[in-house]
């Protein structure tokens, strides 16, 4: 039997509630859109849902606004992978802002792959 063919689809995007990285639980959706309020602990991105894909590889980039990390270097594109564990996966891809707000603000581009495909990209503005 021929395997499916995987199906991947943005489910929301823009502001969401407080995320637990530990918990199973994804974050609610607050508000669809692409202007997130640069405020502390602010969290965004976006949640796909990916169906027949189980075992797939997902890679992952963040490409933010220039700001220094604790060592004073420009911080580099956030980055990661994961693979999905379910044949109805829900994968949430997004980040929460921080002190000082001033650094964070502008554009927030994230990128998902899925075994090497780009399946989306969303860039959200801090303002």
């Amino acid at each position: 039997m021929a395997k499916s063919k995987p199906e991947v689809s943005v489910h929301s995007h823009g502001l969401y509630d407080g995320w637990d990285r530990e918990s199973k639980e994804l974050p609610n959706l607050v508000k669809i859109s692409a202007e997130i309020p640069a405020a502390l602990d602010v969290e965004f991105g976006y949640i796909l849902r990916i169906r027949n894909a189980r075992n797939s590889k997902i890679t992952f980039r963040i490409e933010h606004p220039p700001f220094k990390d604790s060592n004073g270097e420009l911080a580099p594109p956030f980055e990661g992978e994961l693979y999905v564990k379910t044949n109805d996966f829900r994968f949430f891809l997004g980040d929460t802002i921080w002190a000082p707000l001033e650094d964070k603000r502008g554009e927030w581009r994230l990128i998902t792959w899925l075994d090497g495909a780009k399946v989306a990209d969303k860039t959200l503005t801090m303002i």
